[in-house]
């Protein structure tokens, strides 16, 4: 049987930067001193178990106003302006590690707000990223996620659609295409011209799109799949999803210990993938781990 790890998969460079950026902190830290992040660092439990061992602590909100003996970590995902000016008046140094995507994502939603759009974020509403790109609305945003939920806007109002990084392009132009249908229909002379003004800006995570097309071809290549992620990846819940229609004996996994060796019986070629989360030494561990299972118990003798 051959196992392989997909070349493609693994930290996009947005999470490669925020890890590194913890990991340079941690070095850093004098005698004393502590390092936090705001929330998980990523949604992977492993690779923040590793951090942790490393000294890292998570915290939450609510816990802020204690993290004043070092520094907090803002996260890939990012924070609304809100947590800034709290940690201002609070005395807490931040270290701001937001995805650079996200932060362009944020300055772009602000932009459109101060010019009085309508704001609507194709999203998962409870998504720390999207917290943080409803807070660039002073909390008037609308987040959406299927196209049922277009009557709940006033597309009367100019409007601008924007998506969180890690949601899917077809739902996005899905919904683009029907919001554009509905204002076309709109015949009120008075709403004609505000009604007109409609944006769709799609800032779909480009490595995340990215990856559809390659995981689709990797995952028709092998007999079975394994994708790994955490549970709360909402980047691992689409790529899987993907993964899935290419190849549906497709199983998902968090750690090594959720294998079942009779997922690999009669099986020729094994692939391993996983989310912008999944550090790369976690698929290597379950490709061993697999290989472990498959060795006859002779030949561990």
């Amino acid at each position: 049987m051959i196992v392989t790890v997909d070349k493609s998969a693994g930290f996009c460079w947005g999470v490669i930067r925020t890890i590194d950026i913890a990991e340079s902190e941690l070095e850093s830290l004098k005698t004393g001193e502590q390092l936090y992040v705001l929330g998980d660092i990523i949604h992977n439990p492993m690779e923040i178990e590793r951090l942790e061992k490393r000294g890292l602590k998570t915290i939450t909100h609510a816990e802020l106003g204690s993290a004043k003996n070092g520094k907090v970590l803002i996260r890939a995902h990012g924070e609304p302006p809100a947590t800034f000016d709290q940690a201002r008046a609070m005395g807490v140094e931040l270290v701001d590690a937001t995805c650079p995507v996200v932060w362009k994502v944020q300055e772009r939603i602000k932009k459109f707000y101060d010019k009085g759009f309508q704001v609507v974020i194709y999203g998962k509403k409870d998504h720390a990223e999207v917290i943080g790109l409803i807070g660039q609305t002073n909390g008037e945003a609308i987040v959406i996620k299927s196209v049922e939920e277009i009557d709940r806007l006033d597309l009367t109002r100019k409007t601008v659609l924007f998506s969180q990084t890690t949601m899917d392009k077809a739902t996005f132009h899905a919904l683009k295409l029907e919001m554009q249908r509905k204002i076309g229909e709109l015949v009120v002379d008075s709403f004609e011209e505000q009604a007109k003004e409609f944006h769709a800006k799609d800032t779909i995570c480009g490595q995340v799109f990215g990856r559809d097309k390659k995981l689709r071809e990797y995952a028709g290549q092998n007999d079975i799949m394994i994708f790994v992620a955490g549970r709360n990846s909402s980047n691992g819940k689409v790529l899987f999803h993907i993964c899935q229609e290419a190849n549906p004996r497709t199983y998902f996994v968090e750690v090594a210990s959720e294998l079942k060796p009779e997922w690999f019986e009669g099986v020729a070629t094994v692939g391993i993938s996983g989310a912008t989360s999944t550090p790369q030494w976690l698929m290597e561990s379950i490709k061993a781990q697999i290989e472990a299972l498959t060795v006859p118990a002779t030949a561990a003798v």
